[in-house]
């Protein structure tokens, strides 16, 4: 059981809860990312970096992970594809992706991507907030407990 961590797009303070919950479990803790990190040293945290490119990451960590792993990411394919693949998917604001909502979620992926190209101006997410924080916590507590 390990959690992998799009690491490039994930936030600082979510990454902060990673590295205490990896300490406090212990829970290896994988950040897959095509720019530097600086985790704290722990055993149960590690870096693999890979080269820049389109979903290089992504791919890296798909070919990677288990079953019983779970992969944190903003990224709408990607949790598809862990969701396919009978991992589990969390979004750094707390949602748990399944077979019924990442559907829902690629096809507004889709539809914005679309607007956007059509040249409509759309706002990205709101900064993530303190709620935000508190729910990807208790939803990471909830995976962790399922799989102590």
């Amino acid at each position: 059981m390990r959690i992998w961590v799009d690491a490039d797009a994930c936030p600082r303070p979510i990454k902060e809860i990673l590295y205490r919950a990896a300490d406090r479990v212990p829970i290896q803790v994988t950040l897959v990312a095509n720019k530097a990190l600086r985790p704290p040293k722990s055993r149960y945290v590690n870096v693999i970096h890979v080269p820049a490119g389109t979903d290089v990451a992504d791919r890296h960590i798909v070919d990677s992970l288990e079953t019983e792993d779970l992969v944190v990411t903003t990224d709408i394919p990607l949790a598809a594809a862990v969701v396919a693949k009978g991992a589990v998917a969390l979004d750094p604001r707390g949602t748990l992706y399944t077979e019924e909502n990442v559907r829902d979620r690629l096809a507004m992926r889709d539809l914005l991507q679309e607007l956007r190209s059509e040249g409509m101006t759309l706002g990205g997410p709101p900064p993530l907030s303190k709620n935000a924080r508190q729910e990807f916590a208790n939803q990471l507590d909830r995976w962790l407990a399922k799989r102590g």
